[in-house]
């Protein structure tokens, strides 16, 4: 079984994200290459999982967390502006 993937790791900067093994970034052993692979959050910030798909990366769980998140905080629709009423003066 895969370890659950961290939606917001504490620092994502000193794990290699490419596999399961969650090497440091100056220790990679699973041999993916030279280079550490960056964390989704560190790519496209904060709310990374909002946006692509994700779901062969997040589990069940992690996915019915997010949707219950999003339909929480969907933004409402703001009212109409109104002008305030101003007369105008017309001077001849």
């Amino acid at each position: 079984m895969a370890k659950i993937f961290p939606l917001h790791p504490k620092h994502p900067e000193r794990i290699c994200w490419g596999c399961d093994k969650y090497c440091r970034a100056d220790d990679l052993q699973c041999g993916n290459g030279s280079i550490r692979i960056a964390h989704p959050c560190e790519d496209f910030g904060e709310h990374w999982y909002e946006q692509g798909d994700w779901s062969g990366l997040l589990n069940a769980q992690q996915w019915t967390e997010i949707t219950r998140k999003s339909t929480a905080t969907l933004p409402t629709k703001p009212a109409p502006l109104r002008k305030p009423h101003i007369k105008l003066i017309r001077q001849s």
